[in-house]
């Protein structure tokens, strides 16, 4: 068995392209999905197309104890991890004024209950196994610089990337290197109902990015050659700021 890298979210979009990227690149690939389990089962047949083991595992990234119970028995049936990517999440647009609690409470317990509810599991066995292993966690340009209409979302994701610092620090010691990829507006399923002509007018290289120029930067990240890159923050957006 190759290096083993579990992928949140990895049904589609930004996901499945980092998925089928790292497959090419030789590494084993845990899928994982919510409610997209046809989706993924066809994520998994080209993944293992790809000359590479894979399978999928299914639990809610906001549940903790549903995370904790599905990602254990996986380690201790499969192996520990090598890498991690962080990658699932939901958004609930609106307005603040007009935004509804759920969608306050859903958002961040999604996005950032997320990163503690997946990595927790994950860390400790890490560690004990000496794995000089990579996380790689998903924020967005809305974290960085905020988004109208997305008060919620630019928190949490603005929260990942403080949680990413914080944990880099711990885990530098360990040889375990924890960075954040922060994408701006990338051609996907949450985009395509989006003004797409009057977003790119705000974008420098006037188009959308691609779910591939952001896998090749999470394979980067997860290579050996990445090893002394850690507590970085590095955005694939066409130059917005």
């Amino acid at each position: 068995m190759g290096k083993q890298v579990l992928i949140t979210g990895s049904s589609r979009g930004i996901g499945k392209e980092t998925a089928l990227y790292l497959a090419k690149n030789g590494y084993d690939i845990v899928l994982h999905c919510n409610r997209n389990i046809e989706q993924a089962k066809e994520v998994l047949e080209e993944v293992k197309s790809l000359g590479v083991q894979g399978r999928i595992l299914q639990f809610n990234i906001s549940n903790r104890e549903e995370c904790r119970e599905v990602i254990s028995k996986d380690i201790e049936q499969n192996g520990v991890y090598y890498g991690v990517v962080l990658n699932a999440g939901i958004a609930k647009d609106a307005v603040f004024p007009a935004m509804e609690d759920s969608a306050w409470d859903s958002v961040l317990n999604t996005n950032l209950g997320g990163f503690y509810n997946v990595l927790k599991p994950i860390v400790m066995p890490m560690i004990e196994n000496r794995i000089k292993g990579r996380i790689v966690t998903m924020s967005s340009i809305s974290g960085l610089r905020g988004n109208y209409g997305q008060v919620n979302y630019s928190a949490s994701k603005a929260g990942i990337i403080g949680a990413t610092k914080a944990l880099s620090l711990e885990l530098a010691k360990r040889k375990i290197t924890v960075n954040c990829v922060a994408p701006g507006v990338i051609e996907s399923d949450m985009t395509k109902d989006l003004p797409i002509d009057e977003m790119k007018k705000l974008i420098p290289m006037k188009r959308l990015g691609t779910g591939k120029e952001v896998a090749s930067l999470v394979n980067y990240l997860m290579s050996e050659d990445a090893g002394y890159i850690t507590g970085q923050v590095i955005s694939v957006n066409g130059g917005m700021y």
